[in-house]
């Protein structure tokens, strides 16, 4: 069970190992391909020369860190917000599980209290924050008692509706055309 986007296999590979930049590709999976969002981890830190932490997002100068996400190519359709989203998201890490992004999941009673610790991350609404559980249960492993409820329909199983069920080219596909529907299907509701 991991992740697998395609993507430069080096990427795949920090987001495997490094419960930072798997979060930081879900901070940045929104108006940007999943692709996009979960290679920029892996930018970064070439960019810096080094994989950063938390505390040295946390820290860092907003601005240094804006030219960071702007440089060509940008690690976001909208460079200035998420690189301060991402700090954001680095601080709360920093001030309420000591820079420790697996602390979020590591300690947890059970599924409703991940979606909950989620859920108060800056930038996680309901459904972000039910994706990311069920990214964590079905390719990581992680799975509290309550997982799947908590993720709602993306704990599902048999799902293709999210970067949680991509495993391969034909998942990937699936999942592109669940969310195809979705949005055609918002686009006829709104008339």
């Amino acid at each position: 069970m991991t992740l697998s986007l395609p993507i430069d296999p080096q990427a795949n590979e920090l987001l495997a190992r490094s419960p930072l930049a798997l979060l930081l590709g879900m901070v940045l999976d929104q108006q940007v391909p999943m692709e996009k969002a979960f290679s920029s981890p892996y930018v970064l830190a070439q960019r810096l020369g080094h994989e950063p932490d938390a505390a040295e997002l946390a820290g860092y100068d907003p601005e240094a860190l804006v030219e960071l996400f702007a440089r060509p190519p940008a690690l976001h359709r909208f460079p200035k917000a998420m690189a301060a989203r991402v700090q954001e998201v680095c601080r709360t890490l920093v001030e309420r599980y000591d820079g420790d992004p697996a602390r979020l999941w590591s300690d947890v009673a059970d599924g409703r209290e991940l979606l909950r610790r989620v859920g108060e991350l800056p930038g996680f609404g309901r459904q972000k924050a039910q994706i990311f559980v069920a990214l964590l249960g079905k390719r990581f492993g992680i799975t509290p008692d309550g997982w799947r409820e908590a993720a709602g329909d993306y704990g599902d199983a048999d799902a293709h509706r999210s970067v949680a069920d991509v495993t391969d080219p034909e998942s990937l596909r699936r999942v592109r055309e669940f969310k195809q529907r979705m949005k055609a299907e918002a686009k006829a509701a709104k008339g």
